[in-house]
């Protein structure tokens, strides 16, 4: 019995694994606990600088703790360099403007406004904002002579050093990426699906069961739901500037685009399937190249020669399917098609079609990993320069043109970067003509408790006060037992640095707001005759900050993201459906004679303004996720409605990069049809996008439209054949053409499904 009593070591460290996974936040609280009360000890007692005590104390707090950046050491000290360049200009600008209150007023909204904002451009600095902000509000609350400005950076400069230094010797953080492993495990399966399934198709003794078919169509799909939800389960796109977080981020979309193709392009399991000697060819070759992404994906600075000649033999594969297609189109006949209900002269590219669509998703996945794992392989110096490796956008031009993509009414990180500056500059305000002591924790709780919408701020403001009212009592007992031995302070201090990054992570806000507050009583106290006093003015300065908050939050978009997301689906399936009908004007262009009613450089443009729309609906879904409550659509609903933009928008990319390959015009009726089917599909989005959040009707999904299929067969057979009487390659880019608008008509039912139940509110 005793011994059950007792605390076991191995208890406490499976609880913590189970409230911290992988001991992110115990990483960062060890670290702190360390070298925050030595820095302290160093400037205050060694140096007898209090100035350069509290800006070390705090640079160290926020550099430590408050950021985690990822990858490569390289890229890591990279990013605590730019922070640390990022607190002395800071300093500087606060420490000018704090005498004025109308000018730290001022200052405050527009530097809030900017560090806020920018975390759109990169996880980087969205990881970063509340640190940078710190060091802006630190000195704006604090007016002091312009001579106390070099003590200030000092203890800056101390604090980013030790912060360096920390990062690189005490307990590293592992360099892989976050999405490379979960990445590589669903290339790994969709590489083993593809061969099962290219091993029924060719049948044989040795051909696989439905069920192992069926078995690795699961594990596929297991895969790519483990990587969405590691994607989806940070605030804010788990990307940088860098080329390969870049890259990696939009691995993630065309992952999930190749798992949705997977799951389409099964061969049925109740029958034995028509045989493609082509279409199994490209599908064993697709999977050599996903084996080589999941190789260098988890090696990313091994040889891409492998890759590159797996891609060369996708490639190969593809031209000689899309080559060989023209001998099985029946131009003339009737045709023998697939066992579907799809018109024969189609069926009968059915196979060939899933293949192109597999190889046009599984070269652009390759495309992708290749830049990253080339930006990997960067010498350390060229990483310390930012030199790039050849990509499509340059860091500069990807910055400006999310930042851009962000500058739109309905942007909910547009929305809660204005609530955050205007709340922190009333707050600075309100200090200033209040004369609070220590106004800078006022600004502190207004950052703390302000989130995206008034019900998660007023439960925030609840739980700030709550925490700091537990952590002034427990603070106020621990100075009557202390007395007038302070020196105990100095051996309490880095336990509660340890408790205070551990408990909001392992415990609750409440608790990291409690064990903060002692935190702050310890330090305050230390070096002078023990003042309990300290914590009433403590919960006073956080009530106003709270205060500010819930006011802000009430008058400045209250509903938060519930609201942003309906409008911001909108806007996605709007310009993504746009893109898909450009996409085939272009196609239509390269099909008739008369010139391209849509040029390429067009279709590109509306490309990036879809993908804007998505980046946007991205950020408003993840808000969506971090709001407490109860949801008004279910989740799964809402999940299936915002992935089904990355299908319809990378239909548009398939059928953009099917016809930019040179061909020959021909005059062909087909592109009337093939306009009028985007036409039809187009329409159908756009009024999804505008019932959505209107408590309109959805329509129901179209219908497979046998006499669109039998009036494009038919303008095949008098325009598109040659005069051997055999099918051109535009009359097979036109069917696949044709087959990926029926994949975007394939995935109405899902969303009529999803959308209909409440309909997003």
């Amino acid at each position: 019995m005793r011994t059950s009593s007792r605390i076991r070591p191995g208890s406490v460290a499976s609880w913590l694994r189970d409230r911290d996974p992988e001991l992110a936040a115990t990483r960062r609280a060890g670290r702190t606990a360390l070298v925050m009360p030595a820095l302290f000890a160093l400037c205050s007692q060694v140096i007898g600088s209090p100035t350069m005590a509290t800006f070390a104390a705090f640079g160290a707090f926020s550099m430590l703790l408050l950021v985690d950046f990822t990858g490569p050491m390289v890229q890591r000290l990279r990013a605590h360099l730019g922070l640390a360049v990022g607190w002395a200009v800071l300093i500087c600008l606060g420490t000018l403007v704090a005498d004025r209150t109308w000018l730290a007023v001022t200052a405050m909204v527009v530097i809030g406004f900017l560090v806020l904002f920018s975390g759109v451009v990169s996880s980087v600095l969205a990881g970063a904002s509340t640190a940078l902000l710190l060091a802006f509000i630190l000195p704006v609350t604090s007016p002091v002579p312009f001579a106390e400005l070099p003590a200030r950076l000092a203890g800056a400069g101390l604090a980013a050093a030790a912060a360096m230094l920390a990062v690189t010797l005490l307990w590293p953080r592992p360099s892989e990426d976050p999405l490379s492993a979960p990445a590589a495990r669903v290339c790994c399966a969709a590489a083993e699906q593809l061969r099962t399934d290219a091993s029924l198709l060719a049948g044989g003794p040795a051909a696989p069961s439905t069920g192992q078919c069926r078995a690795r169509a699961d594990e596929a799909a297991a895969a790519a739901a483990e990587l969405r939800a590691v994607f989806d389960a940070t605030p804010y796109r788990p990307t940088g500037l860098s080329t390969s977080s870049r890259a990696l981020v939009r691995l993630v979309d065309e992952l999930t685009w190749l798992s949705s193709i997977l799951a389409d392009s099964a061969p049925p399991l109740d029958g034995r399937p028509a045989c493609d000697i082509d279409a199994r060819s490209v599908r064993r070759a697709a999977a050599a190249v996903l084996d080589e992404v999941a190789a260098l994906l988890d090696a990313p600075r091994g040889s891409p020669d492998e890759l590159h000649a797996a891609s060369e033999s996708l490639r190969k594969a593809m031209a000689d399917m899309e080559r060989n297609a023209t001998t099985r189109l029946p131009v003339r006949g009737g045709g023998a098609g697939t066992p579907s209900q799809v018109h024969p002269v189609i069926g009968a590219l059915d196979l060939s079609f899933r293949a192109q669509e597999l190889g046009f998703a599984t070269l652009q996945i390759a495309d992708n990993v290749a830049l990253a794992a080339a930006a990997e392989r960067r010498s350390w110096f060229e990483r310390l320069l930012g030199r790039e490796p050849d990509a499509v956008t340059r860091p500069l031009a990807a910055a400006r043109e999310r930042a851009a993509a962000h500058l739109q009414p309905g942007s909910v990180w547009l929305h809660n970067s204005l609530r955050g500056a205007l709340g922190l500059g009333i707050a600075v305000g309100l200090a200033n003509v209040t004369s609070v002591q220590h106004s800078f924790w006022v600004l502190l709780g207004t950052l703390s408790v302000l989130r995206s919408n008034a019900l998660n701020t007023g439960q925030n403001a609840v739980r700030a006060l709550g925490g700091t009212l537990a952590g002034s009592i427990i603070g106020t007992g621990l100075l009557q037992l202390i007395g007038h031995h302070g020196t105990a302070l100095w051996f309490l201090l880095p336990l509660a640095v340890l408790l205070a990054g551990i408990a909001p992570a392992a415990i609750s806000f409440a608790a990291g707001q409690a064990s903060f507050t002692i935190t702050l009583v310890i330090l305050f106290n230390i070096g002078q005759d023990p003042d309990w006093h300290i914590v009433l003015l403590r919960i006073q300065d956080i009530a106003i900050g709270c205060a500010v908050s819930v006011l802000v939050g009430l008058f400045f978009w209250p509903r938060g993201a519930t609201a942003a997301v309906d409008r911001a689906l909108a806007e996605a399936y709007t310009d993504s459906a746009r893109y898909l009908a450009g996409a085939v004007q272009f196609a239509v262009g390269h099909c008739g004679t008369a010139p391209a009613p849509t040029s390429a450089e067009a279709a590109l443009r509306e490309g990036v303004e879809a993908a804007a729309a998505a980046r946007r609906l991205d950020d408003a879904f993840r808000s969506y996720l971090a709001e407490r409550g109860a949801k008004p659509v279910p989740l799964a609903d809402m999940t299936t409605l915002v992935t089904g933009i990355v299908g319809l928008r990378l239909a548009a990319d398939a059928v953009l990069g099917l016809w930019r390959r040179a061909c020959e015009p021909n005059r062909a009726e087909a592109g009337l049809v093939l306009q009028s089917a985007a036409g039809q599909i187009a329409g159908w989005y756009q009024d999804l996008a505008a019932g959505l959040g209107h408590n309109a009707s959805v329509r129901d999904p179209l219908p497979r439209n046998p006499a669109a299929e039998a009036q494009l067969v038919e303008s095949l057979r008098r325009d598109l054949s040659d005069e051997h009487g055999q099918a051109t390659d535009t009359a097979v880019r036109i069917i696949w053409t044709a087959d990926h608008l029926d994949a975007a008509r394939r995935l109405q039912p899902s969303l009529v499904a999803a959308a209909r139940p409440d309909g997003p509110s």
